[in-house]
């Protein structure tokens, strides 16, 4: 078991027991984790908000966290539900609209500092020409390093789509940034 599922597990242990300071430390373990990732779900308003929804969701139900992934997938499972039940609800609120693919925001900050500004526009202009799969799929491998497994457990798909998305994903970004 890699470390971070190790100390995870024993956080969770401590959380059941009734310990709140691992809480606590599971927030410190993911919050970042999950901003990002909700960055690139396309949201950006409200990110604090969402993340403590899903730490509410989580403890709350984490009696039912069998440890069939890692908690990091499971918490980013949950994100990603809240997620389409907030756009589901605001699309009812506005009468159905429709969000299209050109609807998807394609703010990536979690690469800020690590790439020079005009390679950092052309990677944003290149991702943002991706489908919302190939940019959700890249970005969790890339920026969140989830292996292919994790990722089609989140996304709902298979390994090997998974794998697909990505690599389709990558070669369409080097493509694009060659340009």
């Amino acid at each position: 078991m890699p470390e971070e599922e190790a100390t995870d597990s024993a956080l969770i242990a401590r959380w059941r027991a009734g310990d709140e300071r691992a809480a606590s430390e599971l927030v410190a373990r993911h919050a970042n984790s999950l901003a990002r990732f909700a960055s690139t779900l396309g949201e950006r308003d409200e990110i604090e908000e969402l993340v403590q929804d899903t730490f509410v969701r989580a403890f709350g139900s984490i009696d039912s966290f069998r440890g069939d992934s890692t908690l990091r997938t499971w918490l980013f499972t949950i994100e990603r539900r809240l997620v389409v039940d907030r756009r589901r609800a605001a699309r009812r609120r506005r009468g159905d609209v429709e969000i299209q693919e050109g609807d998807v925001s394609t703010e990536y900050t979690a690469l800020d500092g690590v790439l020079a500004d005009e390679a950092e526009q052309r990677l944003m202009g290149a991702m943002g020409r991706l489908s919302p799969m190939q940019r959700e799929v890249f970005t969790l491998r890339v920026s969140e390093g989830m292996s292919y497994r994790d990722i089609a457990a989140l996304v709902g798909s298979t390994e090997g789509a998974a794998r697909v998305h990505y690599h389709n994903a990558l070669r369409a970004v080097k493509e694009l940034i060659d340009e």
